[in-house]
């Protein structure tokens, strides 16, 4: 009788589909590539939404944004809705659920109290060893503050990563150290070498743990969902990481021009107010730095953030190989179905651009995908585009249950021929409050086309990623592409009609 097997989803966060090895631009990740060798590499997998809260909604609940109802950062999801995802419909089976690193899944910078611990004034509500139930997990070891775009606030304003940072008194020592910048300097003010030594940085901190939980489990199948939050900005790593890349060997962005007229008018509109002093306060904002803006994108200063980048996404890699190690020590890793992606990407100097936003280039867009595990065939890698709104569904239909309603499908029968993908969407609602504009963003990914379109004036941009990969001509408005603008238009209609009113705005992230 076969063996109940283990799930484990391991994710980053703001990490591009480009930046694994298979993908060419020279970063170093022979653990996660390893997944894909001995498993299945989509290369088309795109994020349900280019911000973190909403991605991740989708990720645990199996809905698109629109229907979960978080459509930005700042808009809790529904613990209703979360209790029947991902977490939830594991434990109800029987799995020992685990969630460990960052969440994100409720608002951290609120205007009050929501009296969810990822929420900055209701952390200090819950005990230091609180372990759960949230989200439908059994089992959490979170972070309050996952980057160090924050302040620090002494525990009790903390979760399980600050309580451990503080254990001896001096989280504040240790998290001012983070943002000390060791020689060489780098040309940009969002990337530095951290004088912080690598122990207590994030990701072997989450790699402990996740080697911890897989060395203690007992006779229950392990349903664990390892959230690492590097490589978001700003973009820092200790010694050896920081120095694993040179500036000069690395792979940068092709198009640097921040060519904003020949596109949408949004991206004007969103550039020109991103560059307005803070906004969004001195809780997100540590040192008074705003942190949202690129500053000054030069060539040596893009140079400098891939470097460290490259470095960030090395160092989770590292850990990625200790947790399938421990697997295989324990006599489960080919009873595991490890899937690893990202919520969303990261523009890295794209069309002049850096961190995030509604321009959905496919740098933003697109995120790694892989698969290994009991019956998943090695070494394949499909094209059909994807989303990671599909894991619930892919989870479900590897441990054979039935996966709750929503909008995931498995990516079994892609692997074993028994259907094929045309098309994954993505939706963002834009608020003027948040992000300078209002828009209901839709994107759809095809084999060879990406669409956006804002449905509120129906105004948008169309690249064919086959003959213009680094998307520099809008075809959108040319009457030779009046046909494929129709068919990703009907697209983006197909979306099923179960949208459900948005969720209020509790805060800014």
């Amino acid at each position: 009788m076969r063996k109940t097997p283990n799930i484990i989803l391991i994710s980053t966060d703001q990490q591009r589909g480009d930046c694994i090895g298979p993908e060419g631009r020279g970063v170093r990740t022979p653990h996660i590539d390893s997944i894909g060798a001995n498993g299945v590499r989509f290369s088309t997998c795109i994020t349900p939404h280019p911000m973190c809260q909403a991605a991740r909604g989708s990720i645990l609940t199996g809905k698109l944004p629109y229907s979960h109802g978080v459509r930005d950062n700042g808009r809790d999801l529904d613990e209703a809705l979360a209790e029947a995802g991902l977490g939830g419909t594991f434990s109800r089976a029987g799995y020992d659920t685990h969630f460990i690193g960052k969440a994100h899944l409720s608002s951290q910078q609120t205007f009050a109290p929501t009296g969810r611990p990822e929420c900055y004034k209701s952390a200090k509500d819950f005990a230091p060893d609180c372990s759960g139930r949230y989200m439908g997990f059994d089992n959490v070891q979170m972070m309050l503050r996952p980057h160090h775009h924050t302040q620090w606030y002494a525990p009790d304003e903390a979760l399980h990563y600050e309580y451990w940072l503080d254990q001896d008194g001096r989280g504040q020592e240790r998290w001012d150290r983070a943002k000390d910048r060791l020689a060489p300097e780098t040309a940009h003010f969002q990337a530095w070498r951290s004088g912080l030594e690598a122990e207590w940085h994030s990701s072997p901190w989450i790699g402990d743990r996740a080697v911890e939980m897989i060395e203690a489990n007992g006779d229950r199948p392990l349903m664990a969902w390892v959230s690492f939050p590097d490589p978001h900005p700003p973009f820092l790593s200790p010694k050896p990481w920081c120095d694993m890349y040179g500036p000069d060997e690395v792979t940068i962005a092709k198009h640097l021009e921040l060519d904003l007229d020949s596109r949408p008018w949004w991206h004007r509109a969103f550039v020109e107010d991103r560059a307005k002093p803070i906004k969004q306060g001195s809780e997100h904002n540590a040192g008074g730095v705003d942190w949202g803006q690129k500053g000054e994108l030069t060539e040596q200063a893009l140079r400098d953030i891939t470097a460290i980048y490259f470095g960030m996404i090395s160092s989770v890699d590292h850990e990625v190989g200790r947790i399938l190690e421990a697997l295989r020590q324990a006599g489960e890793l080919d009873n595991t179905y490890v899937i690893f992606i990202s919520d969303h990407g990261e523009w890295l100097g794209d069309h002049g651009l850096l961190l995030k936003g509604p321009m959905l280039y496919d740098g933003l867009l697109r995120v790694p995908c892989l698969i290994r595990g009991p019956e998943v065939p090695a070494g394949r890698v499909i094209d059909d585009p994807v989303n990671t709104v599909d894991v619930l569904a892919t989870a479900c239909d590897m441990a054979g249950l039935a996966a709750p309603e929503g909008h995931g499908r498995s990516w079994r029968g892609l692997w074993d021929g028994t259907e094929s993908r045309d098309f994954a969407l993505s939706e963002y609602e834009v608020d003027s409050q948040r992000s300078a504009v209002d828009m209901d963003l839709m994107t759809v990914r095809s084999g060879r086309y990406r669409m956006s379109v804002d449905t509120r004036t129906e105004t948008g941009e169309l690249y064919d990623m086959q003959e213009d990969p680094e998307e520099r001509i809008n075809r959108f408005d040319d009457p030779d592409y009046r046909r494929i603008r129709a068919e990703h238009r009907d697209m983006i209609r197909a979306r099923p009609d179960d949208t459900i009113p948005v969720a209020p705005r509790v805060g800014w992230h």
